[in-house]
């Protein structure tokens, strides 16, 4: 078979295959490649020394056997196979995400335990899992923001064929698989691509160091290297679509960003393959043309994840008001109202935490509601916090108030995520854990992470070791609280809210205008209309009395008991509970 790679500084280059030193040649139509053909089969193990230095792993390793520092693995992706048909039809409208982390989702940390669960999803009404990334990182145990190897699956998870086994299993049952993929830096310990080229720029800085290479000399290599290992996931494994983490922190001057090639060439894939395939973005800013078609001048992504319904969210259910909520928990609930209704709640104005204006509006009429993901929770969200506390265990926040959670989540004009165990209030944290071999950059870690809080006001003590294995062991699900109380009834009340949200076309109506927001800041109410679908939900502690209108309606949910409104059109709705109805 042919080995080739991107060397463009090495003088020369040799192939290290099953233990046999071939010398590679400059690829004379590839300004910077070398090849040469060698013997291989699936299984062999292999590397590169440029300039008869170490032997390193390929940068477009497709396995790692024995981590980010070992030799790379010859994958022969025909070699599986698939039970499940390559053409599917899965897309992002009208769909349900859920957040999964494969090493907590079970205790064993696999993608083939992980598997053995996903029928719990399709009860629930869950239509795509979204799996944090799966790239090699070094120990066993990560969040996988941390990964190298770009094209390579982590082996402890299972590896290549593991989560082949696990595609295959969602799509038998119906579930598609949203991979998150780390383009904007590599970790710190195993990425060996500096020593094959300028993978990295000093020309712009991120917080975690230099920068990937999108826009100085070799970047056209770097770019190609990152839509390659996207396209991959997609083609090789039949993944259904892409998160894109943080894609602010990728810096790119060019005319035509590398979003904007992205884009390109997974619709291209998509038509080629002929299935639906979506790119969905994390950013922090709030800015529209990140998922404005190509042709109105926009980047082209599908969706975007979107940071301000949670903030809003989160700030009315847990009365909390430190940092970034701070312009939210000013009046929570007409933050509510504004995401629901424009999307962004940083459309422009100022933001307190930056001390500038931050974003701009989103035009209705032009972007669908379904391109924006509303969340209660998510990995970033819980894992951040110092003991990495759901919604769930904070004290202010009842059941009641998780229900009006949930039902702001599932019946807002947004795709709806969920982060794993959600859906239950699992009472188990989940927490930053790591599995660092460097002994020095194990200690850092710890030492950063506890220095992060104390500053904040927590004793050191009280802030979890990232590298003890038990808080890792902490953060895993525990499966038996789905059949308990309270966790049943939450659980319960999920299945409803998403099971309606499947059977009424108008809580997947995407536009973002029909949306009709009525509030009382005071005395802590939310209502709104879609189509002929009414949501109320109260978060104050007393009963309260909201208006809807004198059309006739009756109830579909209800966390607790409520009579529909009578002659007058007014709601009683008791404390922190929630209702949906229908208007006739």
């Amino acid at each position: 078979m042919q080995f080739e790679v991107w060397a463009p500084q090495a003088g020369r280059v040799t192939l290290q295959c099953d233990g046999v030193t071939h010398a590679m040649e400059r690829d004379q139509e590839r300004p910077g490649w070398w090849s040469v053909e060698a013997a291989a089969r699936d299984g062999s193990r292999y590397g590169f020394a440029p300039d008869g230095g170490e032997v390193l792993p390929d940068p477009r390793s497709r396995r790692q056997p024995d981590g980010p520092d070992g030799l790379s693995a010859v994958v022969d992706h025909g070699r599986y196979a698939w039970r499940t048909a390559a053409r599917t039809d899965r897309p992002l409208p009208g769909a349900l995400l859920y957040e999964l982390h494969v090493g907590t989702y079970t205790r064993e940390g696999t993608f083939d335990a992980a598997a053995a669960r996903l029928e719990h999803l399709v009860e629930l009404g869950v239509t795509h899992v979204e799996l944090m990334p799966v790239c090699p990182f070094p120990g066993r145990h990560g969040w996988g923001y941390e990964g190298v190897s770009l094209w390579a699956v982590h082996e402890p998870y299972g590896g290549p064929e593991g989560l082949k086994r696990f595609v295959d299993r969602a799509h038998e049952l119906g579930l598609g698989v949203v991979l998150d993929v780390v383009h904007n830096h590599l970790g710190p310990s195993g990425n060996h691509l500096p020593r094959f080229g300028p993978y990295f720029t000093d020309t712009h800085h991120t917080p975690w160091g230099a920068a990937v290479n999108l826009d100085a000399p070799g970047s056209d290599e770097v770019r190609d290297f990152l839509t390659g290992s996207a396209l991959a996931w997609l083609r090789d494994y039949r993944i259904d679509g892409l998160r894109l983490d943080a894609v602010h922190a990728l810096v790119d001057t060019r005319a035509c960003h590398f979003l904007e090639e992205l884009s390109t060439a997974v619709d291209a894939l998509g038509a080629d393959l002929g299935r639906p395939l979506f790119l969905v973005a994390e950013s922090d800013l709030n800015d529209p043309r990140l998922i404005a078609p190509r042709a109105g001048g926009g980047l082209g992504l599908h969706a975007q994840w979107n940071d301000d319904f949670h903030h809003a969210l989160h700030t009315a259910v847990t009365g909390e008001s430190q940092g970034y909520y701070a312009d939210f928990a000013r009046a929570p609930l007409a933050a509510v109202a504004k995401t629901l209704t424009g999307g962004y709640f940083h459309d422009g104005t100022y933001s307190s935490f930056r001390g500038r204006r931050h974003g701009r509006p989103l035009d209705r009429a032009k972007v669908a509601g379904h391109r924006l993901l509303g969340y209660a929770q998510t990995h970033d969200q819980i894992g951040n916090r110092a003991q990495g506390d759901r919604l769930s265990t904070l004290p202010a926040v009842s059941p009641g108030l998780l229900a009006c959670a949930a039902t702001l989540t599932l019946t807002a004009p947004f795709t709806p995520m969920l982060f794993m165990g959600e859906e239950w209030a699992a009472g188990t944290p989940w927490q930053f854990f790591t599995d660092h071999t460097d002994p020095e950059l194990a200690r850092a870690v710890r030492e950063g992470r506890r220095r992060e809080f104390t500053a904040h006001g927590w004793k050191a003590e009280d802030v979890p070791d990232p590298q003890d294995p038990a808080t890792r062991e902490r953060s895993c699900l525990d499966w038996s609280e789905p059949d308990r109380e309270p966790h049943a009834r939450v659980l319960a009340w999920y299945r409803r809210l998403a099971a309606l949200r499947r059977a009424l076309p108008d809580l997947t109506d995407p536009d973002l205008a029909a949306t009709r927001v009525a509030f009382d800041e005071e005395a802590r109410w939310l209502a709104f209309r879609r189509g002929d679908v009414r949501v109320a939900v109260n978060l104050g502690r007393e009963a309260a009395a909201i208006p809807l209108g004198g059309r006739p309606a009756k109830v579909l949910a209800a966390w607790e008991p409520v009579e529909a409104p009578g002659g007058d059109g007014v709601l009683r709705l008791p404390g922190t509970s929630c209702v949906v109805l229908a208007q006739s």
